[in-house]
Formats: structure tokens, sequence, C-alpha cells
């Protein structure tokens, strides 16, 4: 049966992104140290077409597998760009022309947008109309397979809340933020039932199933 899954770093006091997050710094200051892990992999080293390769590792076969089965994705805004208000229309998103997707994304939004054609099967659709409108339109897209609710912190937060997600995957990074965006902050009676744990030196990958009456 598909399911809804998310996939998220953080660091080991609980912290998605750090504090004084900006249009400069969309991840808060020392955020981007808790995706350092995923850069550093082979896998993603091949994704990006890097020329030099690094050696495999447990984390690189993380990342080799993170989309595996997935039909459609999930985010919020703030993940697709990092402007707030109005539309810069030129921006693409982060990724290039090829993103990394391959598949429907669907990006929540305040401010309405024609759906963003990508090369290699990955089309962004802004929606505005909320979480239970983004996740409806992404099970339909996918089909037989699974939704992955990508990031960030505040969307997989919602879907927590909302009870929408059945598998968590964390990213537990050992470093301490101290501030900024955590992830858990408002959820209560939050049931999680570890099924895998893989650790590396750089990162302790965990996965979740989320429990419910």
């Amino acid at each position: 049966m598909p399911k809804v899954i998310a996939n998220l770093s953080i660091s080991v006091d609980g912290f998605a992104a750090g504090p004084n997050q900006s249009l400069a710094n969309p991840i808060g200051e020392g955020g981007m140290r808790v995706h350092e892990w995923m850069f550093a992999t082979a896998a993603w080293a091949r994704r990006m077409g890097a020329e030099s390769i690094p050696e495999e590792t447990a984390d690189s076969e993380f990342v080799e597998h993170m989309h595996d089965n997935v039909g459609a994705f999930v985010m919020g805004r703030h993940m697709f760009a990092p402007g707030r208000g109005a539309w810069d229309m030129a921006w693409r998103g982060w990724w290039g022309e090829d993103p990394p997707y391959h598949a429907p994304v669907f990006v929540l939004t305040h401010h309405a947008r024609e759906p963003l054609p990508m090369q290699g099967g990955t089309t962004f659709h802004f929606v505005t109309d909320g979480i239970e409108s983004a996740m409806r339109q992404a099970r339909a897209a996918a089909g037989s397979k699974d939704v992955l609710v990508a990031g960030g912190a505040e969307t997989v937060r919602q879907y927590l809340a909302a009870g929408q997600i059945d598998e968590l995957n964390l990213h537990v990074v050992p470093i301490v933020l101290g501030s900024g965006e955590r992830l858990f902050d408002g959820l209560r009676d939050l049931r999680l039932a570890p099924k895998r744990v893989v650790a590396s030196p750089a990162v302790t990958h965990i996965t979740y199933a989320i429990e419910t009456d």
C-alpha cells in the first residue's frame, strides 16, 4: 500500500534550520551544517554530475535509495525558493534545469504560479489551498507509489500534526545549533516506533513508523 514518508535532517538538539533565516541565508546561521553529510556522499556527487566521486559509505547508500518508489513530492515554498511574497518568475529552484526529483512536486504557497516543467520529468505545481489539497494532488499523481514530504521543518510538522505521515526518516547530525527552527515544536501525543537505525561518524539515520490509535 502506498505510504506518505517524510525526510528531514536535524541537529542533535532537534533543529532543522539555524537562527536568523533570511533571503541571503535561507537555512539560518549554521543551518547548512545539518546537510553537509549528504553533500559529502558518492550518491550526491553522482546525482550532481561531479567529476570526482567520494568513497561509497552507508550514508551514500541511504541517499542513493532516498527516492525509491516515490511517485510525487510535497515541499514548502521556502524549500523551493528563498523569497517571500510575490514570485520572482525568473526563479526556477535551487537545483538547475534537471532537479533531482524526476516526478511531480507540489509546492505549498500563498501565491499562485503556473506549473513549472523542468528536465528529467520534474514538474513543480504551486498549491495555494492548503496541505490537504497538496496531499490529495500528490497522492493522485503518485498512483501506486509513495508520496515524500521533502521539507522543510514547518511543512513536515504540519503534516505530522494532521496525522498524514506514515513514516519519518530523520537524519540526526551530531551538532548542537542551540536555536532556530525545531521540527517537533508544538506537537503533542506523537508516538514514533523506530524501524531502522544506521549510524556513521557524520550522521545517524533513524526510520520511524508513526503510530496511530
